[in-house]
């Protein structure tokens, strides 16, 4: 299907043939390093941070630390912050420590772990469509204190701090208190939640106005109940949104409306008997006015799947 696809809308496609296969996870190839390889390029970094700290002789107060993560991340290694994503490479760590693009979200962890590796706790939590980062201090009004042009909370998170636009640009000390902080669960969920959309939007490129949820009001529109077509998708980019929003419900198993994205992206994946467990399984926590519009749509996999069945059955005898 995904060598259909492509030649479609290419024209000519290789595809290889072969997959190799790992013992463990840890031995997994990304872009030519294993999963261990990668982190210790953070290792690497961390170390070039604290070279920049002794060649410019100053000492670990924690706004020098800072600014040297940013000289190393931002200055010697070009990391750049993506702030619309077209591509979903730039949302795997792997890649971002590769080419130095990356979403706010990728760059955030990445700043985390340096800072970790420094011994410096760096905080964090989803302020709007934004996340953000600081140090872990008894004085949060210390962050907001410009220096030099510029204050630690902005040296740390970017230009969405100083955007009028951004939430970030009206936080202060106090307000910075009541945030919920993001533990690491959190922090992987948004992530995850990054490459279920990226992808989605991937796969659907060629069905202009196509949502996932579209099949659900068509359901309503239509007395052919019993139609089978699917949407023609790119099959690989739909696996890897499948494969993310797989990762996503297992930490959030109760959060209905990923059940329901899980059951339709199964449904455009042709997987008719997934998709019905998966649906049943939402509507048993969804509101009332959800289980109504998905009751329908349930009704019609099954007769789609028995329809299936059926014609299977009818080869079979002939």
């Amino acid at each position: 299907m995904d060598v259909q696809y492509l030649s479609r809308e290419r024209g000519n496609v290789s595809v290889p043939n072969d997959a190799q296969e790992w013992d463990s996870v840890e031995q997994m190839s990304l872009g030519g390093k294993n999963i261990n390889e990668w982190l210790s390029e953070l290792d690497s970094i961390a170390k070039e941070v604290e070279a920049e700290l002794v060649s410019r002789e100053i000492g670990c107060h924690l706004g020098e630390v800072l600014e040297a993560v940013n000289v190393v991340l931002f200055e010697l290694r070009g990391f750049k912050r993506l702030p619309v994503l077209a591509d979903s490479k730039h949302s795997y760590l792997h890649s971002v420590l590769s080419s130095g693009r990356g979403s706010a979200i990728l760059l955030s962890v990445i700043y985390i772990e340096i800072c970790r590796r420094l011994g410096l706790t760096i905080l964090g939590s989803r302020v709007g469509e934004d996340f953000l980062i600081w140090p872990q201090t008894s004085y949060p009004e210390e962050l907001f204190k410009v220096t030099s042009g510029r204050s630690l909370f902005a040296i740390v998170n970017g230009n969405c701090v100083e955007d009028p636009k951004s939430l970030a640009s009206e936080l202060t000390s106090t307000s910075l208190l009541g945030l919920e902080i993001a533990k690491n669960r959190d922090i992987i969920g948004i992530a995850l939640a990054n490459l279920i959309r990226l992808h989605w939007k991937r796969a659907s490129r060629s069905n202009p106005g196509l949502m996932l949820t579209s099949p659900l009001r068509q359901v309503h529109t239509t007395d052919k109940v019993d139609n089978p077509n699917v949407p023609l998708l790119r099959p690989q980019d739909l696996r890897l949104a499948i494969m993310a929003l797989e990762r996503l419900l297992i930490l959030q198993p109760h959060n209905w409306a990923l059940r329901r994205d899980y059951g339709l992206m199964l449904y455009f994946d042709r997987d008719l008997g997934g998709a019905v467990q998966e649906l049943s399984i939402c509507m048993a926590f969804a509101p009332e006015e959800e289980v109504k519009i998905l009751e329908p749509f349930v009704e019609k996999l099954h007769l789609m799947r028995l329809e299936l069945s059926w014609k299977q059955l009818g080869m079979l005898v002939t």
